[in-house]
């Protein structure tokens, strides 16, 4: 399991052993999966490419691998497609349950860097909330709504027939 914050700054190599760039972003699609990496070249200009997460062979804790040798696409703005801090962003985006509960202000996201799915939210109440209560992570199985002004997400489930909520909370 990652999240773009482990994930960001990190050197993307090719399979020859090249580094193409380093990962700055998240591109997620409307469904709530994990479309490709954002990655950031130190050219002449920093240039956004798009890393499809299928071409990546494997996640290091000192940098990304790619499976063969891939020309990388240029990052073009996508109506359907979110990131974190580009186009469509999300980061600070108002959380809320199906409910209407206000939950936080998303954070970052945790996924399963094979498949992309993303299985759950960081939210912040704020710096000195977060400090002293910690962050809050909302665990879920069920794609978000992504709406112009907040992200909807399920947090209640069932269990033995009883409701439960799995939002957990960060250690500070």
């Amino acid at each position: 399991m990652r999240t773009l914050s482990l994930l960001k700054g990190m050197p993307v190599y090719s399979a020859e052993g090249n580094i193409l760039g380093e990962v700055c972003d998240l591109g997620i699609s409307d469904e709530g999966k994990i479309k490709c990496l954002l990655i950031k070249t130190k050219k002449f200009f920093n240039n956004l490419y798009r890393l499809p997460i299928y071409q990546v062979e494997s996640y290091g804790d000192n940098g990304i691998v790619l499976r063969n040798e891939s020309n990388l696409e240029k990052f073009k703005e996508q109506e359907e497609e979110y990131t974190l801090c580009h186009s469509n962003p999300l980061l600070k985006k108002l959380t809320i349950s199906k409910s209407g509960d206000q939950l936080g202000l998303l954070e970052d996201v945790y996924f399963i860097e094979e498949v992309g799915t993303i299985i759950g939210y960081e939210l912040t109440d704020g710096f000195f909330t977060d400090i002293f209560e910690g962050k809050k992570v909302v665990q879920t199985n069920n794609p978000p709504e992504f709406g112009k002004d907040a992200i909807i997400v399920s947090v209640n489930h069932m269990r033995g027939g009883v409701t439960y909520d799995k939002m957990s909370k960060l250690p500070k």
